[in-house]
Protein backbone atom coordinates (compact mmCIF):
# COMPACT_ATOMS: atom_id res chain seq x y z
CA UNK A 1 0.00 0.00 0.00
CA UNK A 2 1.36 3.32 -0.87
CA UNK A 3 0.44 7.00 0.30
CA UNK A 4 0.71 9.76 -1.87
CA UNK A 5 0.49 13.79 -1.26
CA UNK A 6 -1.21 15.81 -4.58
CA UNK A 7 -0.80 19.04 -5.10
CA UNK A 8 -3.51 21.47 -7.20
CA UNK A 9 -5.13 19.85 -9.13
CA UNK A 10 -7.78 22.77 -10.04
CA UNK A 11 -9.99 20.99 -12.71
CA UNK A 12 -7.20 19.59 -14.95
CA UNK A 13 -8.46 16.15 -15.10
CA UNK A 14 -6.72 14.32 -17.72
CA UNK A 15 -3.35 15.51 -15.64
CA UNK A 16 -4.00 14.18 -13.16
CA UNK A 17 -5.52 10.52 -14.75
CA UNK A 18 -1.28 10.54 -16.27
CA UNK A 19 -0.04 11.27 -12.96
CA UNK A 20 -2.01 8.28 -11.50
CA UNK A 21 -1.16 6.43 -14.16
CA UNK A 22 2.55 7.46 -13.36
CA UNK A 23 2.43 6.32 -10.01
CA UNK A 24 0.49 3.01 -10.83
CA UNK A 25 -2.57 3.98 -8.47
CA UNK A 26 -4.60 1.84 -7.47
CA UNK A 27 -7.63 2.60 -5.72
CA UNK A 28 -7.95 -1.20 -3.85
CA UNK A 29 -4.48 -0.27 -2.49
CA UNK A 30 -3.19 2.86 -2.56
CA UNK A 31 -4.38 6.25 -0.98
CA UNK A 32 -4.15 9.62 -2.09
CA UNK A 33 -4.26 13.14 0.14
CA UNK A 34 -5.18 15.78 -2.42
CA UNK A 35 -3.78 19.37 -0.98
CA UNK A 36 -7.02 21.25 -2.03
CA UNK A 37 -8.02 23.10 -4.99
CA UNK A 38 -9.46 20.44 -6.24
CA UNK A 39 -11.91 22.40 -9.05
CA UNK A 40 -11.70 26.00 -10.87
CA UNK A 41 -9.72 27.22 -13.57
CA UNK A 42 -8.83 24.01 -15.52
CA UNK A 43 -10.97 22.36 -17.81
CA UNK A 44 -12.87 19.65 -16.30
CA UNK A 45 -13.43 20.28 -12.93
CA UNK A 46 -16.95 17.94 -13.21
CA UNK A 47 -14.52 15.11 -14.55
CA UNK A 48 -12.26 15.72 -11.51
CA UNK A 49 -15.11 15.37 -8.69
CA UNK A 50 -16.80 12.66 -10.02
CA UNK A 51 -13.28 10.72 -10.24
CA UNK A 52 -12.33 11.53 -6.76
CA UNK A 53 -16.00 10.71 -5.52
CA UNK A 54 -15.59 7.15 -7.50
CA UNK A 55 -12.51 6.68 -5.42
CA UNK A 56 -13.94 6.80 -2.24
CA UNK A 57 -11.58 6.48 1.01
CA UNK A 58 -8.74 6.07 -1.30
CA UNK A 59 -9.08 10.23 -2.34
CA UNK A 60 -8.77 11.50 0.72
CA UNK A 61 -9.18 16.00 0.13
CA UNK A 62 -8.79 19.15 1.35
CA UNK A 63 -11.07 22.11 0.78
CA UNK A 64 -9.00 24.69 -1.05
CA UNK A 65 -10.19 28.29 -1.66
CA UNK A 66 -11.44 27.13 -5.07
CA UNK A 67 -13.43 24.74 -3.37
CA UNK A 68 -14.90 26.81 -0.93
CA UNK A 69 -15.54 29.08 -3.76
CA UNK A 70 -17.92 26.50 -5.55
CA UNK A 71 -19.87 25.71 -2.38
CA UNK A 72 -20.70 29.55 -2.23
CA UNK A 73 -21.57 30.14 -5.68
CA UNK A 74 -23.92 27.33 -5.54
CA UNK A 75 -25.23 28.29 -2.17
CA UNK A 76 -25.85 31.79 -3.87
CA UNK A 77 -23.09 33.42 -1.35
CA UNK A 78 -21.02 34.37 -4.49
CA UNK A 79 -21.01 35.38 -7.90
CA UNK A 80 -18.96 33.10 -10.79
CA UNK A 81 -16.30 35.16 -11.84
CA UNK A 82 -15.29 35.68 -15.36
CA UNK A 83 -12.17 32.79 -15.45
CA UNK A 84 -14.15 30.81 -13.16
CA UNK A 85 -14.88 27.12 -14.73
CA UNK A 86 -17.28 25.61 -12.38
CA UNK A 87 -20.26 25.35 -14.49
CA UNK A 88 -20.13 22.15 -15.36
CA UNK A 89 -20.44 21.41 -11.55
CA UNK A 90 -23.35 23.74 -11.62
CA UNK A 91 -25.31 22.15 -14.09
CA UNK A 92 -24.97 18.67 -13.78
CA UNK A 93 -27.35 15.94 -12.75
CA UNK A 94 -25.64 14.71 -10.07
CA UNK A 95 -24.65 18.33 -8.73
CA UNK A 96 -26.51 17.69 -5.23
CA UNK A 97 -24.37 14.76 -4.52
CA UNK A 98 -21.12 16.15 -5.63
CA UNK A 99 -21.59 19.54 -3.95
CA UNK A 100 -22.81 17.11 -0.68
CA UNK A 101 -19.55 15.42 -0.82
CA UNK A 102 -17.45 18.41 -1.45
CA UNK A 103 -19.11 19.77 2.08
CA UNK A 104 -18.02 16.75 3.81
CA UNK A 105 -14.27 17.10 3.01
CA UNK A 106 -11.85 18.43 5.35
CA UNK A 107 -9.60 21.43 5.78
CA UNK A 108 -6.48 19.42 7.72
CA UNK A 109 -5.59 16.20 7.61
CA UNK A 110 -3.02 14.71 10.40
CA UNK A 111 -1.22 11.30 9.52
CA UNK A 112 1.11 9.30 11.26
CA UNK A 113 3.77 7.99 8.76
CA UNK A 114 6.12 5.68 9.63
CA UNK A 115 6.80 7.40 13.39
CA UNK A 116 6.85 10.95 11.70
CA UNK A 117 3.84 13.38 11.56
CA UNK A 118 3.11 14.77 8.37
CA UNK A 119 0.22 17.74 8.72
CA UNK A 120 -1.69 18.55 5.47
CA UNK A 121 -3.51 21.99 4.96
CA UNK A 122 -4.23 23.85 1.74
CA UNK A 123 -2.57 26.90 2.28
CA UNK A 124 -0.56 27.56 6.14
CA UNK A 125 -0.49 27.15 9.52
CA UNK A 126 -0.48 30.28 11.69
CA UNK A 127 2.58 30.08 14.14
CA UNK A 128 1.26 29.95 17.06
CA UNK A 129 -0.91 26.53 16.15
CA UNK A 130 -0.13 23.75 17.29
CA UNK A 131 -1.00 20.29 15.12
CA UNK A 132 -3.51 19.42 17.34
CA UNK A 133 -5.14 23.10 17.31
CA UNK A 134 -5.31 23.18 13.90
CA UNK A 135 -7.27 19.75 13.38
CA UNK A 136 -9.29 21.02 16.31
CA UNK A 137 -9.73 24.76 14.38
CA UNK A 138 -9.54 22.80 10.71
CA UNK A 139 -13.25 20.70 12.46
CA UNK A 140 -14.90 24.30 13.64
CA UNK A 141 -15.39 25.22 9.70
CA UNK A 142 -16.24 21.56 8.99
CA UNK A 143 -18.96 21.50 11.34
CA UNK A 144 -20.15 25.27 9.98
CA UNK A 145 -19.85 23.10 6.51
CA UNK A 146 -22.33 20.67 7.56
CA UNK A 147 -25.04 22.86 9.44
CA UNK A 148 -28.32 23.05 7.86
CA UNK A 149 -27.28 27.42 7.67
CA UNK A 150 -24.28 26.65 5.95
CA UNK A 151 -25.24 29.49 3.35
CA UNK A 152 -24.93 32.05 5.97
CA UNK A 153 -21.67 30.87 6.71
CA UNK A 154 -20.40 31.03 3.62
CA UNK A 155 -21.70 34.56 2.50
CA UNK A 156 -19.84 35.78 6.10
CA UNK A 157 -16.94 33.71 5.00
CA UNK A 158 -15.11 36.48 3.19
CA UNK A 159 -12.88 38.99 3.97
CA UNK A 160 -9.34 40.03 5.44
CA UNK A 161 -10.40 40.86 8.56
CA UNK A 162 -9.49 40.05 11.72
CA UNK A 163 -5.78 39.93 10.35
CA UNK A 164 -4.44 37.80 13.26
CA UNK A 165 -5.54 35.13 15.51
CA UNK A 166 -6.78 35.44 19.44
CA UNK A 167 -8.44 32.77 21.26
CA UNK A 168 -10.96 34.81 22.37
CA UNK A 169 -12.26 34.91 18.61
CA UNK A 170 -15.85 34.58 18.66
CA UNK A 171 -18.14 33.51 15.62
CA UNK A 172 -18.15 34.69 12.14
CA UNK A 173 -14.60 36.72 12.82
CA UNK A 174 -13.20 33.33 14.57
CA UNK A 175 -14.27 31.02 11.49
CA UNK A 176 -12.90 33.53 8.98
CA UNK A 177 -9.33 33.53 10.49
CA UNK A 178 -9.17 29.82 10.61
CA UNK A 179 -10.23 29.77 6.63
CA UNK A 180 -7.69 32.43 5.54
CA UNK A 181 -5.12 31.06 7.59
CA UNK A 182 -5.68 27.40 5.98
CA UNK A 183 -6.94 28.30 2.30
CA UNK A 184 -4.91 31.55 1.57
CA UNK A 185 -2.17 32.05 3.87
CA UNK A 186 1.39 32.78 2.51
CA UNK A 187 2.99 35.84 4.63
CA UNK A 188 2.49 36.38 8.34
CA UNK A 189 4.92 38.60 10.69
CA UNK A 190 6.12 37.32 13.83
CA UNK A 191 2.71 38.02 16.25
CA UNK A 192 0.83 36.01 13.32
CA UNK A 193 -0.05 38.93 11.65
CA UNK A 194 -1.55 37.50 7.53
CA UNK A 195 -0.91 39.76 4.69
CA UNK A 196 -2.75 38.54 1.68
CA UNK A 197 -2.13 40.85 -1.34
CA UNK A 198 1.35 39.52 -2.06
CA UNK A 199 1.61 36.55 -4.31
CA UNK A 200 4.86 36.52 -4.96
CA UNK A 201 7.21 33.86 -4.21
CA UNK A 202 9.25 33.39 -1.04
CA UNK A 203 11.69 36.26 -2.15
CA UNK A 204 9.06 38.89 -2.32
CA UNK A 205 7.88 39.25 1.24
CA UNK A 206 6.74 42.51 2.24
CA UNK A 207 8.65 44.50 4.75
CA UNK A 208 7.84 43.40 8.42
CA UNK A 209 6.37 39.66 7.00
CA UNK A 210 8.10 35.99 6.20
CA UNK A 211 6.20 32.95 4.84
CA UNK A 212 4.30 31.41 7.38
CA UNK A 213 6.33 28.42 7.75
CA UNK A 214 9.77 30.55 8.43
CA UNK A 215 8.36 32.37 11.62
CA UNK A 216 11.39 31.36 14.48
CA UNK A 217 9.21 29.29 17.45
CA UNK A 218 6.55 27.84 14.38
CA UNK A 219 5.05 25.18 16.84
CA UNK A 220 4.44 22.88 13.73
CA UNK A 221 8.26 22.65 13.38
CA UNK A 222 8.51 19.15 14.49
CA UNK A 223 5.93 17.88 12.03
CA UNK A 224 6.12 18.14 8.28
CA UNK A 225 3.47 20.40 7.08
CA UNK A 226 2.47 19.61 3.49
CA UNK A 227 0.70 22.30 1.60
CA UNK A 228 0.04 24.02 -2.06
CA UNK A 229 -1.77 27.50 -3.01
CA UNK A 230 1.49 28.78 -3.79
CA UNK A 231 2.11 28.60 -7.48
CA UNK A 232 5.29 31.06 -7.44
CA UNK A 233 6.69 29.65 -4.65
CA UNK A 234 6.78 26.30 -6.51
CA UNK A 235 7.94 23.01 -5.20
CA UNK A 236 9.82 23.01 -1.70
CA UNK A 237 11.00 19.80 -0.23
CA UNK A 238 12.49 20.27 3.49
CA UNK A 239 12.19 17.97 6.53
CA UNK A 240 9.25 20.15 7.72
CA UNK A 241 7.75 22.08 4.94
CA UNK A 242 6.61 20.63 1.43
CA UNK A 243 5.01 22.55 -0.85
CA UNK A 244 3.75 20.83 -3.57
CA UNK A 245 2.00 23.34 -5.99
CA UNK A 246 3.96 23.17 -9.16
CA UNK A 247 1.63 25.67 -11.44
CA UNK A 248 -0.43 23.06 -13.27
CA UNK A 249 -3.17 24.91 -14.11
CA UNK A 250 -0.45 27.85 -15.33
CA UNK A 251 1.09 25.45 -17.96
CA UNK A 252 3.18 24.00 -15.00
CA UNK A 253 3.08 20.37 -13.95
CA UNK A 254 0.84 18.40 -11.56
CA UNK A 255 3.40 16.88 -8.66
CA UNK A 256 2.78 13.89 -6.03
CA UNK A 257 5.16 12.81 -3.39
CA UNK A 258 5.17 9.59 -1.63
CA UNK A 259 4.20 10.09 2.18
CA UNK A 260 6.76 7.20 2.91
CA UNK A 261 9.83 9.17 1.96
CA UNK A 262 8.56 12.14 3.68
CA UNK A 263 10.20 13.40 6.80
CA UNK A 264 13.91 12.32 5.89
CA UNK A 265 15.89 14.74 6.24
CA UNK A 266 16.51 15.48 2.44
CA UNK A 267 13.99 16.37 0.26
CA UNK A 268 11.63 13.52 -0.89
CA UNK A 269 12.00 12.93 -4.73
CA UNK A 270 8.86 14.06 -6.51
CA UNK A 271 6.68 12.72 -9.37
CA UNK A 272 5.69 15.06 -11.79
CA UNK A 273 3.23 15.34 -15.05
CA UNK A 274 3.36 18.27 -17.62
CA UNK A 275 -0.04 19.75 -17.64
CA UNK A 276 -0.71 20.75 -21.11
CA UNK A 277 -3.77 23.46 -19.74
CA UNK A 278 -1.98 27.11 -20.14
CA UNK A 279 -4.12 30.00 -18.07
CA UNK A 280 -2.65 33.83 -17.34
CA UNK A 281 -2.29 33.69 -13.59
CA UNK A 282 -4.94 36.43 -11.85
Amino acid sequence: MALYLIGDVQGCDSALQRLLDEISFSASRDTLYLLGDLVNRGPDSLGVLRRLMGYAAAAQCLLGNHDLHLLAVAHGARKLGRKDTLQGILEAPDRGAMLEWLRGQRLAILENVQGHEVLMVHAGVLPAWTAAKTLALANEVGAALQAPDVGDFLRQMYGDEPAMWHDALTGTARLRVIVNALTRLRFCNADGRMEFDTKEGASAAPSGYQPWFDVPGRQTAHVTVALCHWSTLGWLGRSDVLALDTGCVWGGCLSAVRLADCGASLAPPIIQVKCEQAQKPG
